[in-house]
C-alpha cells in the first residue's frame, strides 16, 4: 500500500494544454484555410468546375487534423520513444519505394498515391528524425560528446535519408532534414568541433549538386535573374513578385487577387503567401508572420520548461522544423532564396501534410501538459 502511494505521488503531473500555443495553431489553421480558398477557387473552377473543390478537402483535413492534435495532446509523450524506430523505418521504406511507384511532377518524384489520397514520405521522415534523434540523445546523455555516440549514428541516418531524397531530386527536403538534424545534435550536446567537418562535407555536397546537376544549377541561375527566362523557368518567380508588389501596404482586399487568375502557378500551394501579400498587403503579411514568430517562441519556451530531456528535444525538433519551413517558404516567395518545393505550414494545400503538421503540434501540447508545476511562495 505504501509503495503504491509513493508511485502515485511520483507520477508526472498532467496539467492543461498550453493555451497560448494552441491558440496560435488554431489561429494560423483557420487563416490558412481561408487564404487557401481565396487563392485556389479560380483554378479549382477551371480545373474541376467546382470552385470549392480544394477548400472543402482542406477544411475536412483541418478539422480531422485538429481532432488528432488534441487527442495526441492528451497522450503521454513518452510513448513516442517506442514509436520512434517504427516511424523511421516506415519513412525509409516508403522513400525507397518512391522512385519505383511515386508520382512524377516535372523532373522530381516525391509523392506516393494511395488511391483516395497521396503523401510525401519525406514528411514522415522529418517526424521520424525528430523522434529518433530525441530518443537517442536522451539515451546517450553525456556520451553525446563522443564520435561513436554523438556523431556516427546521426550522420548515418542523415546520410541515408539524404541519399534517398537525392534519388527523388528533393533537394529542399534534403536541406530541411540536414538542418533539422544539425540543430537537434547541437541541442543534444554534440561537440561543436564535429560540426566543422559535417558542414564542410555538406557544403561540398550542395556545391556538387549546384554545379554538376542541371536541375539544381538551373534553379540557381533563374533565382539570380528570373528575367533571363520570363516565359519559362523564371515565370513563377516574376509573377510572385508582381503579386507581392501589387499588394502595397494594405492589399487589394480579400478575394480580389489578380495573380490567382491563372497567372501565378502553385498559387494555392507553395506560393500561397504571394496571394496573402497581394490581398492583405504588407501589413497583413507582417501580422501573419508575427503569429508565426509568437508560435515559434512559445514553442521554444515549452522546450526550455519541459519536464525531461526527451520532451525538450521533441519540442525543439518540432518547432525548429516549423521555423525552417516558414523561413524557407517566405524566402522563396519573395525570391530571397531559389525556388524550391517547400510548402507553408497551415496555409499550403495538402491534406496529409496538414494532418502531420497538426499532429506535431499535438506532440508539443502533450509535452506542455507535463511541465513541472511552478514553485509556490
Amino acid at each position: 500500500m505504501e509503495q503504491a502511494q509513493v508511485q502515485q505521488t511520483e507520477r508526472p503531473r498532467r496539467g492543461p494544454i498550453d493555451i497560448p500555443f494552441a491558440s496560435f495553431v488554431i489561429m494560423l489553421t483557420i487563416i490558412g484555410v481561408i487564404m487557401m480558398f481565396s487563392a485556389s477557387y479560380v483554378r479549382a473552377q477551371e480545373k474541376f468546375d467546382m470552385a470549392t473543390y480544394w477548400f472543402l478537402r482542406q477544411g475536412l483535413f483541418a478539422v480531422a487534423g485538429a481532432a488528432i492534435m488534441f487527442v495526441i495532446s492528451f497522450m503521454d509523450y513518452q510513448y513516442f520513444r517506442m514509436m520512434s524506430l517504427p516511424v523511421m523505418l516506415a519513412a525509409m521504406i516508403f522513400m525507397v519505394l518512391v522512385p519505383f511507384i511515386g508520382l512524377r511532377e516535372g523532373d522530381a518524384i516525391r509523392w506516393i498515391n494511395l488511391g483516395p489520397f497521396s503523401f510525401q514520405p519525406s514528411e514522415i521522415a522529418k517526424l521520424g528524425v525528430i523522434m529518433m534523434f530525441a530518443t537517442l540523445i536522451a539515451a546517450y546523455k553525456e556520451k553525446m560528446r563522443t564520435f561513436r555516440h554523438g556523431v556516427l549514428p546521426f550522420v548515418a541516418i542523415l546520410g541515408l535519408l539524404s541519399f534517398l531524397l537525392y534519388l527523388q531530386k528533393h533537394y529542399s527536403g534534403t536541406i530541411i532534414i540536414l538542418l533539422l538534424g544539425a540543430v537537434l545534435m547541437f541541442a543534444g550536446g554534440t561537440h561543436w568541433g564535429w560540426f566543422i567537418g559535417v558542414f564542410t562535407a555538406g557544403g561540398a555536397a550542395v556545391w556538387y549538386m549546384i554545379t554538376q546537376t542541371t536541375y539544381a544549377a538551373d534553379r540557381i541561375n533563374i533565382w539570380l535573374d528570373p528575367f533571363k527566362d520570363p516565359r519559362g523557368d523564371g515565370y513563377q518567380a516574376i509573377q510572385s513578385l508582381y503579386a507581392l508588389g501589387s499588394g502595397g501596404p494594405f492589399g487589394v482586399g480579400l478575394g480580389n487577387s489578380r495573380q490567382k487568375h491563372l497567372y501565378l502557378p502553385e498559387e494555392h500551394n507553395d506560393f500561397v503567401f504571394a496571394i496573402v501579400g497581394e490581398e492583405l498587403g504588407f501589413i497583413g503579411a507582417c501580422l501573419i508572420m508575427l503569429i508565426y514568430i509568437a508560435l515559434i517562441l512559445r514553442g521554444y519556451w515549452i522546450a526550455v520548461h519541459a519536464r525531461d530531456r526527451f520532451g525538450s528535444l521533441l519540442v525543439t525538433g518540432v518547432v525548429t522544423l516549423l521555423a525552417i519551413q516558414v523561413i524557407l517558404n517566405i524566402g522563396v516567395v519573395s525570391t530571397l532564396l531559389p525556388t524550391t518545393g517547400i510548402s507553408l505550414p497551415f496555409f499550403s494545400y495538402g491534406g496529409t501534410s496538414l494532418i502531420i503538421q497538426l499532429a506535431q503540434m499535438g506532440i508539443v501540447l502533450s509535452v506542455s501538459r507535463h511541465m513541472p508545476a511552478p514553485k509556490s511562495g
